[in-house]
């Protein structure tokens, strides 16, 4: 039960945020979803972190990984709001953005993991 208290609180309180952040972000219906995109970047950088500071020093314990990890990353990023803005690209007939946004948030997701990883080392 605390378990799933730490990933409910966590995911809240990542909602939050994700909702805060885009909401700063300009977005029209004519060009990428930016708010998306940076918080998904930005989610994928800091489950880099806290990985490799879980790894790495065996520091964090479960419930505060279920918080962090599973809840406050969860709930900040977004992959159904991802897969809609891209259909919603397929079907304005805007290939390039579609291609730009689901291949770049892909490599730089995986790329911004990476690097949470590697900065962790000196954490």
């Amino acid at each position: 039960m605390k378990a799933a208290l730490m990933v409910f609180l966590g995911g809240g309180l990542g909602s939050v945020f994700r909702y805060l952040i885009t909401k700063f972000i300009i977005q029209n219906e004519h060009s990428l979803p930016l708010g998306t995109f940076t918080v998904n970047i930005i989610g994928s950088l800091l489950l880099g972190l806290i990985l490799g500071i879980s790894l790495k020093n065996n520091y964090l314990s479960s419930n505060t990984m279920l918080f962090l990890a599973t809840g406050f990353c969860g709930g900040f990023t977004t992959f159904s709001t991802f897969a809609v803005e891209n259909q919603s690209l397929l079907r304005s007939g805007d290939y390039l953005n579609f291609v730009l946004y689901a291949f770049g948030s892909i490599v730089v997701g995986i790329l911004a993991v990476s690097v949470g990883l590697y900065f962790s080392k000196f954490i």
